[in-house]
């Protein structure tokens, strides 16, 4: 009685009045899903396809390059020709050197501790014996230990 009373306020034309005020219906084999799963079908998608990570990109720190002085790069030089005059005696070095960044301007200092092998000045790198390479040019600082 009470559904037509409801339905008694529709216009006869509406097409599903019939269906308007009916329980909600549930089903036997599924259980009704969570308000949480419900709203995650509706939460944003990201439409800026790698923007986050442009951003995380951007926002990364890059140190900026140093440029030795020519007494700087003298010193170095010095140091380098006392490792190769005692390479045979397997010279522990400690070499600062810089990195550049190969996304974004600047780039990074590294530390690397190891005997020289080798000097190679035709390629123009250092070559340690455990085969990591430096190259000469992105030295910054030489201890010889």
């Amino acid at each position: 009685m009470r559904e037509m009373d409801k339905s008694a306020d529709i216009e006869d034309d509406f097409p599903y009045k019939d269906i308007l005020y009916l329980e909600h219906p549930t089903s036997l084999n599924h259980p009704r899903m969570s308000l949480i799963n419900r709203a995650g079908q509706f939460s944003p998608f990201a439409a800026l396809t790698g923007y986050e990570d442009k951003v995380k990109e951007t926002a990364r720190y890059t140190d900026t390059e140093i440029y030795l002085s020519e007494d700087e790069e003298e010193i170095i030089r010095n140091k380098l020709n006392i490792i190769e005059e005692n390479i045979k005696n397997k010279v522990e070095v400690t070499i600062t050197y810089f990195v550049k960044d190969k996304r974004k301007s600047g780039g990074e200092f590294k530390t690397i501790s190891g005997i020289v092998k080798k000097i190679d000045t035709y390629n123009n790198v250092i070559i340690f014996t455990d085969k990591n390479k430096i190259s000469l040019d992105n030295i910054i600082d030489i201890i010889l230990v």
